[in-house]
């Protein structure tokens, strides 16, 4: 089967989705085989978010220079590989040194997709941002529900993130080498680009859009299963449906969102689903039943799901610097945000309660929702020509 251009860059978000989220989706069988407790397993994960803040501050010019294929070779390749590993870990150190290996790469892997997306929207005339974030979510929410099944099944980690690791491999070889480098819109700023790309004052509200959505995802990610353990005790399925329709719902609103930000434009979409993230959040932390937890996770899956790409795409689309460094500026607070979610939220998790790790995200939505104002009010997007027409691969 053939595949177009951007249906490369969608593969590239599904696969790097499908290996992450093999690995989270084993959270409560990690923690066991560390003996660790909550507070202890997020700074193990914080591995991650130190390796990506090193990535997205340094990472551009290199990402420039390898092209779009190669920087994709490389990064999801790498990640999944480096996934597969952290099984074998004999402790909890070993465990941070490989993820924040896995962190390098996700750095660089953010700011190449993001980019050649919007390099592609502007070819292509029409929004793809949200769709090819969708395709991040249905990656998390099919392996997911293969996490949740292989788990209650009793498969070991090591096999489950082994043969993970094999279908990315075979699959990402595939989809990946038709990858082309996209044109670059037009440079309105020809100044040279900075080495280290350092956020602004202008791209600041869209971080803070961007910090409270990744907070909610990363609360939703990386401790619902384990949320479900410890408040209900239900057993592993059961458990593991909270991360399951989080990713579903995540990935069906930003699948099918474009045209409603084309109708009613990005700062009234945000500010809905900002709203919906709140409620969500409130649903989770208040629960007196597993399901009424499973809706909140549903609530807040839909809710965080096109926050971040509006931003990204606001922050692309600026011409006071080259989008690559906007971009990455952007996902210096954001995407660390993601992987700082796990350490301060399972202090707050050991210290005051798992329900209240929740809770404490809703000064962060509140803040969000005053950046949204910055996004713009335009129903329809202005796309700006790239400067030579690419030949489709594939």
């Amino acid at each position: 089967m053939a595949l177009r251009p951007h249906q490369r860059i969608y593969a590239c978000f599904f696969l790097f989705a499908f290996a992450l989220g093999g690995m989270l989706s084993r959270m409560p069988d990690l923690q066991t085989k560390f003996g660790a407790t909550e507070s202890q397993l997020g700074l193990m994960l914080i591995g991650m978010s130190v390796g990506s803040l090193i990535s997205l501050t340094l990472s551009s010019p290199l990402i420039a220079r390898l092209g779009a294929r190669t920087t994709a070779l490389i990064t999801i390749l790498g990640t999944a590989l480096v996934y597969a590993t952290v099984p074998w870990m004999p402790n909890m150190v070993w465990g941070f040194g490989a993820l924040f290996i896995a962190g390098l790469l996700m750095g660089a892997l953010e700011i190449n997709l993001n980019i050649e997306t919007d390099r592609r929207e502007a070819l292509l005339g029409y929004r793809i941002m949200n769709r090819s974030h969708g395709f991040w979510s249905l990656g998390f929410f099919v392996t997911a529900l293969l996490g949740a099944s292989v788990r209650q099944a009793g498969i070991s980690m090591e096999v489950h993130l082994a043969v993970t690791f094999a279908i990315v491999l075979v699959v990402g070889f595939w989809a990946m080498s038709g990858i082309a480098n996209a044109p670059a819109r037009p440079a309105l700023n020809t100044d040279k680009a900075p080495l280290i790309a350092l956020p602004t004052l202008a791209i600041l509200p869209f971080c803070v859009i961007g910090m409270a959505a990744f907070l909610v995802e990363g609360a939703g990610i990386d401790w619902s299963a384990i949320y479900m353990r410890d408040v209900f005790a239900v057993e592993p399925f059961i458990g593991g449906l909270g991360l399951t329709l989080f990713a579903f719902f995540m990935a069906m609103v930003r699948l099918f969102i474009d045209p409603v930000v084309d109708r009613f434009g990005p700062r009234d979409v945000a500010t809905a689903l900002l709203v919906l993230s709140g409620i969500g959040v409130s649903v989770v932390g208040f629960a007196p039943h597993p399901y009424l937890a499973i809706l909140g996770f549903v609530l807040m899956g839909a809710g965080c799901s096109a926050v971040y790409p509006l931003a990204v795409s606001a922050a692309a689309q600026r011409t006071d610097r080259p989008a690559s460094v906007n971009v990455a500026a952007l996902g210096q607070v954001t995407f660390v945000v993601f992987f700082l979610a796990p350490p301060l939220l399972g202090f707050v998790a050991e210290y005051f309660g798992i329900r209240n790790s929740y809770l404490v995200c809703l000064p962060v939505i509140v803040a969000g929702l005053w950046g949204a104002r910055a996004l713009s009010r335009r129903q329809e997007p202005e796309y700006v020509p790239a400067e030579a027409p690419v030949t489709p691969h594939g």
